[in-house]
């Protein structure tokens, strides 16, 4: 494993500190790399090779969210953490997430739509059905985990939640009573 060197780190952080600023300042989508790069005081083509686009600075920007996540999912206290019956570390962990998207949900949007099938390419995708699927299988051993589990995070992709809550279509309180039923269906 290389080692980042000492200058390059710093650049990392200077550019993701920039763009932390300027995201929540402007918005994701008001916010074009060369904007990064002058707040950041770096050129362009260090953004554009270290992290390739905006979505690639959003990425990395959530990817210290994602991680704090993974760790409360794996060494945490229940319901989201170990310890607790799958039906429930699944409502646990769709609460959580839905809290991110709450947060992040600019961020996460530009993430999962910056190409086709973006959202599945991103690393805590696969993290998070894997962690779904087993839960499923722990609660329905009978069932395609697999599938199901991509079925069930379906309504947590930044496109659909933004859509259903623009204009005051879906409540934030009824979104998440909606998918409570539907985790509560899928484990029984």
């Amino acid at each position: 494993m290389r080692t980042e060197r000492a200058d390059a780190a710093r650049n990392r952080d200077k550019i993701l500190s920039s763009a932390r600023r300027l995201f929540e300042r402007h918005g994701v989508a008001n916010v074009r790399v060369e904007d990064v790069a002058r707040e950041a005081g770096v050129g362009k083509a260090t953004v554009f090779r270290r992290f390739g686009d905006r979505a690639g600075l959003a990425v990395a920007l959530l990817d210290d969210e994602d991680r704090e996540l993974q760790e409360r999912i794996l060494r945490g206290p229940p319901p989201l953490g170990p310890g607790a019956p799958a039906n429930e570390r699944l409502l646990a962990f769709f609460d959580a997430y839905l809290s991110q998207l709450e947060r992040f949900g600019d961020w996460i949007f530009d993430s999962e739509t910056a190409k086709p099938g973006a959202r599945y390419a991103i690393g805590s995708y696969h993290a998070w059905h894997q962690h779904v699927a087993l839960l499923i299988a722990e609660a329905r051993p009978e069932a395609d985990a697999s599938v199901l589990a991509h079925l069930v995070l379906a309504p947590l992709a930044a496109d659909l939640t933004r859509h259903l809550r623009a204009e005051g279509r879906v409540s934030l309180v009824r979104y998440r009573e909606a998918l409570r039923d539907l985790i509560e269906r899928v484990c029984a």
